[in-house]
């Protein structure tokens, strides 16, 4: 059977690079061995996931880490362009525990734009945030990796119990299964640079994984929408 004739790269929130770039970066992801195929249980909201993808393999090469933070540049410009006139730009960049952590320090050297985040060990009813901040500035949340939303949702509430003001959310790769819909519901809005079908459809294009894997993936993701 034929693979994909096109390979497209849209996203679950809004679609903010252009397609060569997030073609680059799911090829980076699968020459690194960030796609494996199995069996995987993924946090508590996805169990035997045929497919595991690990962006965090970035962090291995500093060009592909570079370019990852390239991205995410890219797309907030794009975002701040987009909004109305009299909203405020982005004066932080925080990063969702542990996997956007390296991401957002990445993006904050690309940019100049000071980090912070939400200390990882600190406990659920007394949440700390580490770095400097002023009630009312506006945070940019920035994550690898999205699947039900739960740790981006907890991000910003706990950024947002301290008069932070969180809109945007830039991941590099959303699995596509409901998560956009779920962070409207909390007030945030999704942007991501690939989705996992997409990832999917370019590898079976160009035969890097077989039609077996393919289909099997792309059925389970299909059945864990909403």
């Amino acid at each position: 059977m034929a693979g994909p004739s096109a390979v497209g790269l849209h996203t679950s929130g809004e679609a903010l690079t252009d397609e060569l770039s997030a073609l680059d970066l799911a090829r980076q992801i699968y020459e690194l061995g960030g796609i494996q195929f199995g069996s995987y249980t993924l946090g508590r909201s996805t169990v035997n996931s045929p497919v595991y993808v690990d962006p965090k393999r970035l962090v291995a090469v500093p060009s592909a880490l570079r370019t990852a933070a390239t991205l995410v540049r890219d797309a907030a410009n794009l975002a701040e362009a987009r909004r109305h006139q009299r909203a405020e730009p982005f004066e932080l960049v925080a990063g969702v525990p542990m996997g956007g952590l390296h991401l957002a320090t990445a993006y904050s050297l690309t940019t100049d734009m000071p980090l912070i985040y939400v200390k990882p060990e600190s406990a659920p009813d007394g949440l700390e945030i580490v770095g400097r901040f002023l009630p009312g500035q506006h945070v940019l949340l920035v994550d690898d990796l999205i699947t039900s939303g739960g740790s981006v949702i907890q991000t910003a509430q706990a950024l947002r119990g301290e008069g932070l003001q969180v809109r945007d959310v830039i991941v590099l790769v959303d699995r596509d299964v409901g998560a956009a819909r779920r962070l409207e519901y909390h007030g945030l809005r999704l942007i991501s640079i690939v989705t996992l079908p997409a990832m999917l459809n370019l590898y079976m294009s160009e035969r890097l994984i077989s039609e077996d894997e393919y289909r099997r993936s792309l059925d389970f993701l299909e059945a864990q929408r909403p």
